[in-house]
């Protein structure tokens, strides 16, 4: 689904990414673990095409995007949720979910339905403004309306910053959900290794720009990971 080749970026003339290699099938969970500045956020900026790519290649699904707008990359089928959340807070719930469907507003109400059967807590907040909301409420709420634009691949940074553990279980279940009955595939950037491992097939460690290490979660355990790179979780 995903090919990154030799991927490299950066912010002006400070170079971050230095060549990431890594590719993705449909439906796979990835994990992205690394301490703060390595480039995580910034690998997922250039990802979604929010940062310009300096060299390499990435196809998605048989397309070359590597020099495509955000909107055209979602529109190929690619959905971010950024660290912070950033819904709209002055709009109630309801329409931060009819923001996400923008590329099929006719069939808005049908995959909003669709939608809060994966995020069920979201029901009874539809008429309430998303400034309104918790922390975890609101990440749930941005998880939701990326949902809403029907990607095929997600790209989640940092979605248990600072939410209670009850979220965070809600998380857990609802990308759980995605996996089994909606088949999309979830690159995600976080600093918890147990909650990378309870949902990753595979975890990438990124350290200074490059990629150091692949690791398959199903012969690892999280234990093992934070032993040999728990200095790379902070």
């Amino acid at each position: 689904m995903l090919e990154a080749h030799d991927l490299r970026a950066g912010y002006g003339r400070i170079p971050v990414l230095h060549g990431v290699r890594f590719d993705m099938a449909p439906g796979e969970f990835t994990g992205i673990l690394g301490r703060n500045g390595m480039g995580k956020t910034t690998l997922l900026r250039s990802l979604i095409g929010e940062l310009p790519l300096t060299g390499g290649s990435l196809t998605f699904d048989g397309h070359d995007i590597g020099a495509l707008a955000p909107h055209a990359r979602a529109r190929h089928g690619m959905g971010f949720v950024p660290q912070g959340r950033q819904i709209f807070p002055a709009l109630t719930v309801a329409e931060n979910l009819r923001m996400g469907c923008v590329k099929n507003l006719r069939e808005a109400s049908a995959r909003i339905a669709e939608v809060l059967a994966v995020f069920p807590r979201l029901k009874r907040l539809l008429d309430r403004p998303g400034g309104s909301l918790s922390g975890g409420e609101q990440q749930l709420l941005a998880l939701a309306r990326c949902l809403c634009g029907n990607p095929q691949l997600m790209l989640l940074d940092e979605p248990t910053e600072g939410i209670q553990p009850s979220i965070c279980d809600e998380i857990v279940e609802a990308l759980q959900t995605l996996r089994s009955s909606h088949g999309i595939a979830i690159l995600l950037v976080e600093q918890d290794i147990e909650f990378l491992c309870s949902l990753s097939d595979r975890i990438l460690v990124l350290e200074k720009g490059a990629l150091i290490a692949d690791i398959p979660t199903a012969s690892t355990t999280a234990q093992e990971i934070a032993q040999r790179y728990g200095g790379l979780q902070s």
